[in-house]
């Protein structure tokens, strides 16, 4: 029996991630041509075992004298997720993972897949699944952070996130779709955005509800002169633009704008784009509002990127949070008097987001976020008034994990 096209995807996603590194987005543009049902299964699979990475290999442990060779490896996570997490029959995906493995090795895979089948989901029962698919330094970093929170941080990493859109203003609510109370557009986790109708016509695009709050809390006005900076994939444009500000779109890599012009295309927007390094742009004039939503570690997105972890580590932390700090400060020069900052970052990490409290720029005082400015997210506003959300927060479904400061200069 030959491996089924969709496996054959999965394995090359899973050794592109965890062997050579790279992010799963890119993996994915490395898969051989073939149906998008097939490309769309192998992805799902190989998402559910990066999700659940940990405890797939506690679950086989007990019948592994040593860690197989890599190409075994990859063909028992891929059988044990579906055998656990999926629901695939036993037979399939024992026989599809068994014709994954290279000869030598398919015996070891047989017979350790076997095992688990007879065991079924009680396998995963007994362990301890949140510290387990959770690599240890960012369990520490979130313990040290947001306290026994950490537990249902991690908890809600296991689960896909809903697809959430942004509405163009007196655009329909897509069918099935529930209204969130900041505005945001939910559905249920799977849905696909390109297969909505309005999505060819612009009428919404793809933004995770606390994606959406930093733009929101800029409250950019019609006629003011706005800057967003390291601006792709251009969700927070869109929204700084349909408002009526005059908006620049600042954004260093050639690639990421290319999405972004696309984007806007799509969204029927026009703002001025300028491809440049936004540390060292400098506008005309000063601006009236800079909405910063700075490049960082993204832990806060794993629901929807479940390769970070495996893929980030704490050198990371320390070198983007000295970026943010370089971004920070230029982006208080081009404001003028009176004018105003929204810093972001979608990480859970304190250095990228509550340490940055401690050292405002020059000039810039914090203006603290009301309570009345986010309904239903009260709880999330920090006694200093910046925002902080997690992804066991929120409405059913969560949400990404931002932290998000306003900032006035003089």
């Amino acid at each position: 029996m030959s491996a089924s096209p969709a496996r054959r995807a999965a394995s090359h996603l899973l050794e592109t991630v965890l062997e050579a590194q790279r992010p799963l987005e890119e993996a994915l543009d490395g898969v051989p041509p073939m149906d998008p049902r097939d490309k769309a299964a192998g992805h799902r699979i190989a998402a559910a075992v990066l999700r659940r990475l940990g405890s797939l290999d506690a679950a086989m442990e007990p019948w592994l004298r040593r860690a197989p060779p890599a190409p075994a490896l990859r063909a028992l996570r891929i059988g044990a997720a579906e055998l656990l997490l999926l629901g695939t029959p036993p037979h399939a995906a024992v026989a599809s993972a068994v014709s994954l493995a290279p000869r030598p090795l398919a015996g070891l895979v047989n017979a350790v897949l076997r095992r688990l089948a007879e065991a079924g989901p009680a396998a995963l029962e007994g362990l301890d699944a949140e510290r387990l698919d959770t690599p240890p330094w960012l369990w520490a970093a979130w313990h040290a952070a947001h306290g026994e929170d950490v537990r249902a941080i991690a908890a809600a990493h296991r689960v896909e996130a809903p697809l959430d859109l942004s509405l163009r203003p007196g655009a329909a609510l897509p069918e099935g779709a529930t209204l969130l109370p900041t505005g945001t557009a939910r559905l249920p986790a799977g849905t696909r955005i390109t297969e909505l109708p309005g999505f060819a016509e612009g009428d919404f695009w793809a933004q995770d509800m606390a994606a959406a709050l930093p733009a929101r809390l800029l409250a950019a006005r019609e006629g003011e002169h706005v800057a967003d900076l390291c601006a792709a994939p251009g969700g927070k444009t869109a929204q700084l633009a349909l408002t009526g500000a005059r908006v620049v779109a600042v954004e260093r890599d050639s690639a990421r704008m290319g999405r972004l012009r696309e984007n806007m295309l799509r969204l029927r927007i026009t703002p001025e784009l300028v491809c440049e390094d936004a540390a060292r742009w400098q506008p005309a004039a000063p601006l009236d509002a800079v909405l910063l939503d700075a490049p960082c570690t993204a832990t806060g997105t794993i629901r929807r990127h479940p390769d970070l972890p495996h893929l980030r580590r704490p050198k990371d932390v320390t070198k983007l949070a000295q970026e943010q700090r370089r971004l920070l400060h230029a982006a208080a020069r081009m404001l003028r008097p009176g004018g105003r900052m929204v810093f972001a970052t979608c990480s859970l990490q304190a250095e990228e987001g509550e340490a940055h409290l401690a050292a405002l720029p020059e000039g810039m005082r914090l203006d603290p976020i009301r309570a009345e400015e986010l309904p239903g997210l009260e709880g999330c506003i920090t006694p200093q008034g910046a925002l902080r959300t997690r992804p066991d927060q929120g409405p059913e479904g969560g949400m990404d994990g931002f932290f998000a400061m306003r900032l006035v200069r003089g």
